[in-house]
């Protein structure tokens, strides 16, 4: 070869190397800045529960208010962007106290509370996931990891027997007989079992998996999962959720079905 012929080709070597180096440093610095923003989520949510159970209700639902605002203009402003996904799904944590706070429930039996405050849940979650993309089989009712389901949905036992020790709470109905229990079981098997599970382990872990990685996507989760339970002023009740919004993260990530950790919430309830 001639030593006046151009190298062509060398050139080009370079400059693919350096754009690809660039573009995994913004990847890197983006994820980093996604974590950040995560935990300063996680600590502005966290501060406006402890406000409202521990010092004064109103303060805390008026920080939830700002929190559910800043959400989603932030939502707004990277909308198309994969950020968007991520901060769409995590409005949820405010709106769930501001639905339950806010509503006017006083006189009402207790068990229907959580079948009048899931209404709106639910239909925000039909909004949230239609936005997302999602399909009704992302709603986590399906065939898949059948096998798993029963065990799964039995662990709600020793679950709901844990919890009764750790807080004592009073019981739904005067009676246990099947008249009395029938209909506060199927609410709350539905309006929360299964709708904590479809915002927390299905909408919100899937995006939080996407944007954090699956081990802080699933841990950050269950955080908020625990940081909601707050108002039952139990530590060792925190802790206890924390273990199974945990659990039944990963068991989610790994089935993609939420019928049996639904029975299992509705079980522990």
């Amino acid at each position: 070869m001639s030593s006046l012929e151009p190298p062509a080709r060398q050139p080009a070597v370079a400059p693919k190397a350096g754009r690809r180096w660039r573009q995994s440093l913004r990847d890197r610095l983006e994820q980093d800045n996604v974590r950040l923003l995560a935990v300063g989520y996680l600590g502005l949510l966290t501060a406006a529960e402890m406000l409202t159970v521990l010092v004064f209700a109103q303060v805390g639902l008026l920080l939830h208010f700002a929190a559910l605002t800043l959400l989603l203009f932030h939502t707004a402003l990277t909308w198309g962007r994969p950020i968007h996904r991520f901060l769409m799904s995590l409005a949820f944590v405010p709106l769930i106290r501001i639905v339950s706070l806010t509503l006017p429930l006083v006189g009402f039996p207790l068990f229907t509370w959580y079948l009048i405050t899931s209404v709106p849940l639910f239909v925000a979650a039909a909004v949230v996931m239609r936005q997302l993309g999602l399909s009704w089989r992302d709603a986590g009712l399906h065939g898949r990891g059948w096998a798993w389901q029963v065990p799964i949905a039995a662990s709600g036992l020793l679950l709901g027997y844990a919890e009764y020790v750790i807080l004592r709470p009073e019981p739904l109905v005067e009676r246990f007989s099947l008249g009395q229990i029938w209909l506060p079981a199927l609410v709350l098997l539905v309006s929360t079992g299964y709708l904590e599970e479809l915002i927390f382990r299905r909408i919100l872990q899937r995006a939080a998996v996407e944007r954090l990685g699956r081990g802080w996507g699933i841990a950050y989760v269950a955080l908020f999962f625990a940081v909601l339970h707050i108002g039952y002023r139990s530590v060792a009740d925190f802790v206890f959720v924390l273990g199974v919004g945990l659990a039944f993260g990963w068991l989610v990530h790994w089935t993609g079905n939420l019928v049996g950790v639904t029975l299992a919430h509705g079980l522990t309830r």
